[in-house]
């Protein structure tokens, strides 16, 4: 079996999007578990409202959407192809965003580093993957 473009985007898709799935766990993870992840990356401590909790369980359950997405686009790749290129590009567009945002707030420099420019790498691989696929 031949490793095509093709293929190498269905591998990437279904690799990013389980991995995003997993975000599901931080949606329904006890609040004060949370705090400790916080406080184990150096961020002190986490604070304790009600707006906090809703972002950080809302985002959560938006890269679990996301990684759903992804992974159901690698299940009709040639159907999906243009969408895939669509969120590709967008993902691009938001990895500069990331980084730039984590930048300006004075995110710690993993974060800095490991945010924004992961997402433009894997979603540039998504691009140049999509348009080397046939559809």
């Amino acid at each position: 079996m031949r490793f095509t473009a093709g293929r190498a985007l269905i591998v990437l898709l279904r690799v990013q999007g389980f991995v995003e799935l997993l975000a599901l766990v931080a949606v329904v993870m006890p609040y004060s578990w949370m705090g400790e992840v916080h406080r184990a990356m150096g961020m002190g401590d986490l604070p304790s409202d009600p707006i906090t909790e809703y972002l950080a369980r809302s985002l959560s359950g938006f890269y679990a959407f996301h990684g759903a997405v992804l992974i159901a686009f690698s299940l009709d790749l040639p159907r999906y192809l243009p969408l895939v290129r669509l969120f590709g590009w967008m993902g691009v567009a938001a990895g500069i965003g990331l980084f730039a945002m984590d930048h300006a707030i004075g995110m710690p420099a993993f974060w800095v580093l490991g945010e924004g420019p992961i997402v433009v790498a894997l979603s540039g691989a998504m691009v140049w993957l999509a348009y080397r696929s046939r559809p």
